[in-house]
């Protein structure tokens, strides 16, 4: 098992290959608070680089084997190939070679609580939720995201050495590399399927996860997932379960939604009423986030009162239902969703707070979840009006010719959808400029770059162009 000490000079200079991406930036910045010296390597220039550039940190464009140098500890992204030449000369190299989330387990055994969120679905959100609360210099967090939330001015927010608040990604069984002192774990779905075996082996996973917590720590879990609910009797640490169906520890109750789609619950804790709940974020899915972000929360010693007060003010992270602006009377929304559940929730969200007319723009992301999980997605688009699908965004993959998108728009129709597929952002922005009316709702969906369209869209004049 790696281990670093944030204190000790052990290692001089750190590089990050693939350093751009959301986490790896967070933890340079980690290190350049703790006066580290930080070199690192992107693909492109990007708002995240050129902040650490201004932070200190030592920036390349293009992987490049001399980028190494004499770097005395390197970390790589999931996201590198194997046959990166980068990767490659970095191995070859003295300097001990260290994945990204080998080294956030071991950057983890430096705070004396860390909170980890995970969860096939909603972890940006919860955690966005947990930091909006704990947010004050008297817990002086230091905050790891997997999105930029305006409360904590963008991804990372660092504070004392006493709370470490991240998230914990599944993918690759990065999980089993993590040693929290809270889990919390969200939902367990079908996911990453180019890496898991099947769905035995993602539970597997998890439980595995579990598993490394001592009897001193706790798991909060999503006690109406049933596959959560398998890994009960497993887990050593102490429990404290959420829900809506099924009886838990922490339950939502009397469940209604505002006239801008906004859930309204009343909070029950073991059998009695605690407080009633009011969220600023639509959907029932955040009902489960915000029920997870009370019990890590309250769990720290935190005043129901303030943390019902600091959740009913979150506004949500950007990318997940975010509102952009209009186009003219035409709101331009975006998400991030890009699994089968995650587009049925936000679709479901928006439908619950609007009567217009939804035109919905999605992005799948890479070739295996496309493919194998076509069918599911084929019926996930039932609360949209219009579904248009852009090419696939192949992310860390090759096309091997497998599957298109054309087949993803073919069977959504077969499901009784309207559904397009069009080549190129440009068409698609000339059909929403073409198609739409000023009582309708677009919305931006995908782990990729779809959201661009709507930043086109709203750049453009006002006036549509036929």
């Amino acid at each position: 098992m790696f281990d670093i000490n944030l204190g000790s000079p052990e290692y001089r200079r750190v590089h990050f290959i693939g350093i751009g991406g959301i986490s790896m930036s967070g933890l340079a910045e980690i290190l350049i608070q703790k006066g580290f010296n930080i070199s690192g390597t992107d693909t492109t220039d990007s708002q995240i680089v050129d902040h650490l550039r201004t932070m200190g940190a030592e920036i390349f464009i293009g992987h490049n084997k001399e980028n190494i140098g004499d770097a005395d500890l390197v970390i790589y992204t999931d996201a590198i190939s194997s046959d990166n030449e980068e990767l490659l000369a970095a191995i070859e190299s003295p300097a001990p070679v260290i994945d990204r989330a080998a080294f956030l387990g071991a950057v983890m055994r430096n705070f004396k609580n860390s909170i980890a969120v995970s969860g096939t679905h909603g972890k940006t959100t919860t955690t966005s939720m947990i930091a909006t609360i704990i947010n004050n210099p008297e817990i002086n967090p230091t905050i790891l995201l997997g999105g930029e939330l305006d409360d904590i001015g963008g991804n990372v927010r660092l504070g004392s050495d006493n709370y470490l608040l991240t998230e914990a990604c599944e993918y690759k069984a990065n999980i089993l590399k993590y040693f929290p002192s809270i889990a919390v774990v969200l939902n367990i779905d079908e996911d990453h399927l180019d890496f898991f075996k099947s769905m035995d082996h993602i539970t597997d996973t998890f439980k595995g996860y579990l598993l490394n917590l001592g009897v001193d720590d706790y798991s909060i879990l999503n006690n109406d997932d049933p596959h959560i609910r398998k890994l009960i009797p497993a887990v050593k640490s102490k429990i404290i379960t959420f829900g809506i169906e099924v009886p838990s520890d922490y339950e939502a109750r009397n469940i209604r939604f505002n006239d801008r789609g906004y859930p309204v619950y009343d909070l029950f804790v073991n059998g009695e009423k605690s407080t009633t709940i009011k969220l600023s974020v639509m959907g029932t899915h955040n009902i489960y986030n915000s029920l997870a972000a009370i019990i890590a929360t309250s769990n720290i010693g935190l005043d129901m009162e303030l943390i019902s007060a600091k959740i009913s003010n979150y506004k949500g992270v950007h990318r997940r239902l975010e509102h952009k602006g209009f186009l003219g009377e035409i709101e331009i929304i975006d998400d991030y969703a890009h699994h089968p559940t995650e587009i049925k929730a936000s679709l479901s969200a928006l439908r619950k707070a609007t009567q217009k007319r939804i035109f919905c723009i999605f992005q799948p992301h890479t070739f295996t979840r496309t493919k194998i999980l076509l069918d599911s997605f084929s019926e996930s688009f039932k609360d949209a009006d219009k579904v248009i699908i852009a090419d696939i965004y192949a992310a860390r993959e090759k096309d091997l010719g497998e599957i298109h998108s054309r087949e993803l728009a073919k069977r959504i129709k077969d499901k009784g959808s309207d559904a397009t597929y069009f080549g190129s952002f440009d068409e698609i922005e000339s059909f929403i400029l073409r198609e739409t009316t000023d009582s309708d709702v677009v919305i931006t969906m995908g782990a990729g770059n779809v959201f661009k369209i709507g930043d086109n869209l709203l750049n453009r004049s006002l006036n549509k162009v036929i």
